[in-house]
């Protein structure tokens, strides 16, 4: 029998597209645009493939996931599409290609691009990438007021539009940390169900805190409490016999330190919701809001300047870019990278979950701050800046005096000192080869 040439295989779930403003069909004909800004239109989360002939066209957004792979058939190529790459590996062993597969022969979309393939044989020709997404940087003043104004106008406009296209019965829960991104995340949760006349009492704040330690439940409720709401919140304890940090390598697929501890604790929090609640499925997240306002410390990483920080567009969501050498073909760069980190544990349990601050519109919102100017080669000034925007934004928008706690990550204040030391001592290449001896027959 002959077999078809250049075959697709598309394995990603059509109802697992988000798309707000458009069906499917016409947002795969926008990828097809000569123009690959017409991918911008495109609101919601996505993750799509269109095909024109022998050219093939691919995007996503950045909270997702979105890989391919390239098997060779006697007939000429054929390509497989997913959001994981054991789904690719099961695809290929499926029809007698398994032989072929190596995970690092899979490749990651990049973010913001559209990758352009061509299916025309042996060797396969490099993809290229056409961005859609170039916000302008540093086109804002320096005042501090109107740059909250915008960006958390931004969000608010964002959230407003994700809640409208919700169930109007449907709960919701905020994975709450009482820092400043989930805490502005539920504040214009809490305004924009107001300002729709609907019940805010469908939200909860769900706070995770492990053998009843970790810093976050006492900041969290220390937060809800000082803007009188504290009803709100609802802890989740789990033992920290529950946290496995193998375990969320296989869910997220990378090994990366800060993702596998971040996953590992975000999947003893999920699993628990779960568990208490079998039927809810939206959940927000602040995930991005450091990304986008360059709050991460500069000086745990010994490629980074302050000035590389600040000057280069999107650093954290993307990296160093797609045309860098350091970029990872398999693994994108920043964020269009870690997004596994939420997508992955939150889609294996069954949830949904959205984050404003991934959209582009903040992302643009954000990148028109002027980070250089203001932060004027300080690091303590760049760290503070993300505060003081979002409190006066959350301040300006809903009247509410937001507080601001200094900066956690996630795995840092749900788990106690001594356990973060004790659950996540193991070094880079320990989890990378443990990702390895995943795919090891």
């Amino acid at each position: 029998m002959i077999k078809p040439l250049a075959r697709i295989l598309d394995l990603t779930d059509p109802d697992n597209q988000y798309i707000l403003n458009m069906d499917i069909d016409a947002a795969r004909q926008r990828l097809l645009s000569d123009d690959p800004a017409a991918v911008l239109g495109i609101e919601g989360s996505f993750a799509l493939v269109a095909r024109q002939g022998e050219q093939v066209r691919l995007a996503r957004s950045l909270d997702r996931p979105l890989r391919y792979f390239l098997a060779k058939e006697a007939a000429g190529p054929m390509l497989i599409v997913a959001d994981r790459i054991d789904a690719i590996r099961r695809c290929l062993e499926e029809h007698g290609y398994g032989n072929q597969f190596h995970p690092s022969y899979t490749r990651m979309v990049p973010a913001h691009h559209v990758t352009h393939l061509r299916l025309i044989g042996c060797p396969d020709p490099n993809p290229v990438y056409r961005r859609f997404f170039a916000p302008p940087r540093a086109t804002s003043s320096t005042d501090l007021d109107l740059l909250g104004e915008h960006y958390i106008g931004a969000l608010m406009a964002q959230t407003r539009q994700w809640l409208e296209a919700q169930p109007v019965d449907v709960p919701i829960g905020v994975l709450f940390s009482g820092g400043s991104d989930s805490g502005a995340v539920f504040l214009a949760l809490y305004h924009q169900l107001l300002q729709l006349g609907q019940s805010p009492a469908r939200l909860k704040a769900f706070t995770l805190t492990v053998d009843g330690q970790g810093r976050d439940l006492e900041q969290a409720r220390d937060f809800l409490r000082r803007c009188d709401l504290e009803i709100f919140l609802e802890a989740v304890d789990v033992r920290s016999e529950e946290l496995d940090p193998l375990a969320a390598i296989a869910v997220i697929e990378d090994y990366k330190p800060r993702d596998v501890e971040c996953a590992t604790v975000g999947l003893a929090l999920l699993r628990a919701i779960r568990q208490r609640y079998p039927e809810w499925r939206l959940l927000v997240d602040g995930d991005g809001g450091d990304e986008n306002l360059k709050d991460y410390p500069i000086e745990e990483n010994p490629e980074l300047t302050i000035v590389s920080v600040v000057n280069n567009s999107m650093l954290y969501q993307e990296g160093w870019g797609v045309e860098a050498i350091k970029h990872s073909l398999t693994y994108s760069g920043g964020q269009s990278r870690g997004c596994v980190r939420t997508y992955a544990p939150a889609r294996s349990l069954g949830f949904d979950t959205f984050s404003p601050f991934t959209r582009p519109p903040v992302i643009a919102a954000a990148e028109a701050i002027p980070f250089a100017e203001l932060a004027a080669g300080d690091h303590g000034a760049l760290y503070a800046l993300k505060g003081e925007v979002t409190r006066r934004g959350i301040a300006h928008h809903t009247g509410i005096d937001m507080p601001i706690f200094p900066k956690r990550r996630f795995q840092h204040g749900a788990v106690s000192e001594e356990a973060v030391e004790r659950l996540f001592s193991a070094d880079r290449e320990t989890y990378r080869q443990h990702f390895l001896a995943l795919h090891r027959d």
